[in-house]
């Protein structure tokens, strides 16, 4: 009976502590948009913005890279995303140049956000799950940081 309650415990502290992991590395893993055309993004514990969004309708989580030129999709993903792999290319990447290959996001989601006809790429070297949202999609948003809090909005269109 001891074992079955110190067992029970043991389980209670690590979902306590599971979720206040998650809490700290991903605080946007349950992103609530209000209407309209902004979004409030909290930085991560590692000082990233991680948060959900959608590519071709399918669930996936972007980390948002200023320094990346296309949005960079881990390869690995491809078929789950309906992505259709096109022209070998070189990506210049924090971990040296990487041979990818070209493709094109029929639809990318975020917040209030929905951009069609995305420039990425897919990357072999990529591990895990994450999406670079890179400056394909960021060049169409404006960007005000204060603190631990990111805003984006949509640029005004002129002419």
């Amino acid at each position: 009976m001891a074992l079955v309650a110190s067992l029970l415990v043991l389980g209670m502290f690590y979902l306590y502590f599971e979720n206040s992991l998650q809490a700290r590395n991903n605080p946007n893993r349950q992103l609530q948009v209000a209407p309209g055309t902004e979004l409030v993004l909290k930085r991560s514990g590692d000082g990233h913005y991680i948060f959900p969004g959608t590519i071709n309708g399918q669930p996936v989580t972007f980390l948002l890279d200023t320094g990346a030129t296309l949005v960079s999709v881990p390869a690995h993903l491809a078929g789950k995303l309906g992505l259709e792999a096109g022209a070998y290319q070189r990506s210049i990447t924090a971990n040296g140049t990487v041979a990818t290959r070209a493709t094109r996001v029929e639809s990318l989601s975020f917040g209030p956000f929905n951009v069609r006809e995305v420039p990425a790429s897919l990357n072999p070297g990529m591990g895990g799950d994450q999406v670079l949202l890179g400056m394909s999609v960021l060049k169409h948003l404006e960007f005000t940081q204060r603190g631990d809090t990111l805003i984006l909005r949509a640029l005004a269109r002129t002419g």
